[in-house]
């Protein structure tokens, strides 16, 4: 079945189970162009809300209830201190961090996730903070942070929402402190959807230090990187 997505792209619907998925890649369909359809960001934004709120309705592939070994190297290399996850989802990695003594706060835009969150949080008798926000906005974010952790939040974002996300890296980073950040970029530069071009990398060095990035792939599909930034003193 062929689907436009608010005239953004056609591409291919499919079901697992009950769970209607979008095809991550379009197979021989009609990319329609984004200037002859151009959206308003809140309605991007309620489209970003219902697609993953779809997936939270079955397990998200992405869901996998592991901490990474990156973000493990880092606890066993690091003193604890203030963490915050940017996408949480339903709060794994921030578990992890408060387990091994870092005061941890998680932030997403589903309601679900961050409900199975503090549920998973409770049963393993752990404090952790777990928010309902924007990514964008976190206007009522406060403090600081030792790290900033980041596993595919930031690569789904509009440009304008790169922006302001971006400012609040810069606002909410500590002096010293780190941002992981794990994304994905986009098969070509035209390709509509989620996913990097390297400028969307590059500009965050004009405020951090790129210690070490290591490349590999998203499921065997396309380009990913894991990125660790370092914020000057």
């Amino acid at each position: 079945m062929k689907l436009v997505i608010f005239g953004l792209i056609t591409t291919d619907l499919f079901i697992i189970g009950n769970l209607p998925i979008l095809r991550q890649e379009p197979l021989n369909v009609k990319v329609i162009e984004p200037s002859n359809y151009r959206l308003k960001s809140q309605k991007m934004k309620r489209f970003r809300k219902l697609f993953f709120s779809l997936f939270y309705l079955g397990n998200p592939p992405w869901d996998t209830n592991q901490s990474p070994p990156e973000l493990l190297d880092f606890i066993a290399n690091n003193p604890p201190g203030r963490a915050l996850d940017l996408g949480c989802g339903t709060g794994t990695n921030v578990i992890t961090l408060a387990q091994n003594g870092w005061q941890a706060i998680g932030v997403d835009f589903i309601a679900k996730p961050i409900q199975t969150a503090r549920q998973k949080a409770h049963k393993a008798g752990i404090s952790a903070e777990f928010l309902v926000d924007d990514v964008t906005y976190l206007k009522d974010m406060r403090g600081t942070f030792e790290l900033i952790l980041d596993l595919g939040c930031y690569h789904s974002l509009t440009p304008k929402g790169m922006a302001r996300y971006r400012a609040n890296i810069q606002r909410l980073l500590a002096p010293e402190g780190t941002y992981l950040l794990y994304v994905f970029f986009k098969l070509d530069a035209e390709m509509s959807g989620s996913g990097l071009l390297e400028s969307d990398i590059a500009v965050f060095q004009d405020q951090l230090e790129l210690v070490k990035r290591e490349d590999g792939t998203e499921r065997g599909l396309r380009r990913a990187a894991w990125l660790t930034f370092q914020k000057a003193k």
